[in-house]
């Protein structure tokens, strides 16, 4: 590959930073969402704490979007933000398959699940070694973004859609799907807090290992060379 190609198309950076903010908001309103009913069940129904299978804690003001509890507002904010969420998730799955970004840099082998590959992997993270792949990310790397991409999100849509009531007549085989509207809202905090865990890992990761060149990568889209890795088209 000739040095100077971008590291980053424009279509990802663009998903990058409108994702953000979007789970941002999100995340925030659903936290005083939360507070209107701090338990979670299984199944179809459920409302007595014996039926719970967790208790949430309330959070606090400065967690949360509005800073004091008000459902109405909470919703209001969480439908605004979901409808552009769903829709740059649908934005990047098709820019991925069409510039070939998937398959070329986050699909993995079968080789590299192989045991020894995958201790070989963790070993290179545990010393801090993030470029230690033949290609634009290493395997856990991959795997990571596969998940984040191709569960975590997708389900945040999914069980939303599920336990939203103006769309839940038109989706009730999804409601079925997930085991009923209780299941549908425990995985969906589930799967919100599994996407906040991995913000938390990815911000640390990127602060210790150049986080300026990351932070410019992503704004302006970067530049690498190497004979294993093509540039990502827009």
């Amino acid at each position: 590959m000739k040095s100077g190609t971008r590291k980053h198309a424009l279509s990802t950076r663009l998903w990058h930073w409108i994702n953000l903010i979007c789970i941002a908001v999100l995340f925030m309103s659903g936290l005083n969402i939360s507070n209107g009913h701090r338990r979670l069940y299984w199944g179809d129904w459920g409302f007595a704490p014996e039926q719970a299978w967790l208790e949430v804690p309330r959070f606090p003001g400065w967690m949360t979007i509005p800073d004091y509890y008000s459902l109405a507002q909470a919703r209001d904010w969480h439908i605004l933000m979901a409808w552009p969420f769903a829709l740059m998730l649908l934005f990047i799955w098709v820019a991925m398959l069409a510039n070939r970004h998937f398959k070329r840099d986050i699909s993995t082998t079968r080789r590299e699940w192989k045991p020894a590959n995958v201790w070989a992997d963790i070993k290179a993270h545990a010393r801090f070694d993030f470029e230690h792949g033949g290609g634009k990310y290493n395997f856990l790397q991959k795997v990571s973004y596969g998940l984040v991409l191709g569960i975590f999100l997708p389900m945040m849509v999914f069980t939303g859609m599920a336990i939203s009531p103006g769309v839940e007549p038109w989706f009730g085989w999804l409601v079925d799907i997930l085991g009923g509207r209780q299941s549908a809202r425990s995985l969906h905090f589930i799967f919100a807090w599994a996407v906040f865990a991995f913000f938390v890992v990815h911000v640390a990761l990127v602060i210790v290992h150049k986080p300026l060149k990351h932070m410019w990568g992503m704004i302006a889209g970067g530049r690498i060379s190497g004979p294993d890795t093509a540039e990502e088209p827009s």
